[in-house]
């Protein structure tokens, strides 16, 4: 497992994952990963399949996955989002993460793109009354 966040880090993480969720239907996963076997993105999209990210009912999860041994990371989202939105989307929170993490504060960068995907979904994906949620909020890792 990558030792990377420390257990209050760990929750706040979390806990703005849950924040975001509850203005969006959309589903946001935070994933560790330990080795790198091809580029992020490449590696992002293995691991967003493996998780079942895939089988929300409006394909609308997203994924920051970050290897921090490699110094990489990548944000993407599924088809649902990716079909409305522009190739930029994701743009402004990979340069507000780089840029807190240039600085260390990795978990500040993590939870404030969090909250900036919350606010874009919003407005293609409201929370609708009946909405579950479909996939887990903790952070998961690789082993």
């Amino acid at each position: 497992m990558v030792e990377f966040f420390t257990k209050p880090d760990e929750a706040r993480i979390i806990a703005a994952i849950g924040e975001a969720e509850r203005n969006t239907s959309g589903e946001i996963r935070v994933h560790l990963e330990k080795t790198l076997e091809a580029d992020a993105v490449e590696e992002a999209t293995r691991t967003f399949e493996q998780l079942g990210m895939h089988q929300t009912a409006a394909r609308n999860g997203v994924l920051i996955f970050i290897a921090p041994e490699h110094r990489k990371f990548a944000i993407i989202g599924d088809e649902g989002i990716n079909q409305i939105v522009g190739e930029d989307f994701w743009k402004e929170e990979r340069d507000l993460m780089q840029e807190h993490f240039r600085q260390g504060a990795f978990a500040d960068g993590i939870c404030l793109a969090i909250a900036q995907v919350g606010e874009k979904l919003k407005a293609h994906f409201p929370f609708q009354t009946d909405d579950t949620n479909e996939l887990s909020d903790e952070i998961s890792y690789s082993k």
